[in-house]
């Protein structure tokens, strides 16, 4: 039975478990940021834009750790919800940096031909799409702004 604005939306194991997923995914993501992979992520920084490339890969990294903890440690519907809407945000804000590499034909993370670098774009609609689905961003669209009880699990 699909859940309406009225009831009481059941998350599913396999639901739960991608969200957990993409949490460890942007734990590991933002460690490295800030640690051992920072050359690689700041390669990825576009040439154009007007920040420290240094400080865009640390504030990056850190809104990774933010983001990853959220989406394991949230327990409410409504946070969770919120927090798959601002994952999905920070993907898309993100992805200009992956078109940069590709069209500035930057080495970084074994992505040393064009062709990875343009299969890789491919990838961050995927993740888009992962944070909206595993925390039930896409199917609460409507219901975010509403303060109906079904929201406070």
């Amino acid at each position: 039975m699909a859940a309406t604005p009225t009831s009481t939306p059941q998350t599913s194991i396999a639901r739960t478990a991608a969200r957990i997923l993409l949490g460890l995914f942007l734990l590991a993501a933002g460690t490295a940021h800030v640690t051992f992979a920072r050359s690689e992520f700041a390669a990825q920084v576009p040439s154009w834009l007007p920040l420290n490339t240094d400080v865009v890969v640390v504030v990056s990294g850190v809104v990774e750790l933010v983001l990853g903890a959220a989406l394991i440690l949230l327990r409410q519907m409504r946070q969770r919800v919120l927090v798959g809407w601002i994952t999905a945000a920070f993907f898309v804000a993100v992805f200009p940096g992956n078109i940069a590499q590709y069209l500035e034909g930057v080495d970084a993370f074994g992505l040393d031909t064009d062709r990875a670098r343009l299969i890789r774009l491919f990838f961050q609609p995927i993740l888009v799409l992962w944070a909206l689905w595993s925390t039930g961003a896409w199917h609460h669209r409507r219901l975010l702004g509403s303060s109906g009880e079904h929201l406070r699990r």
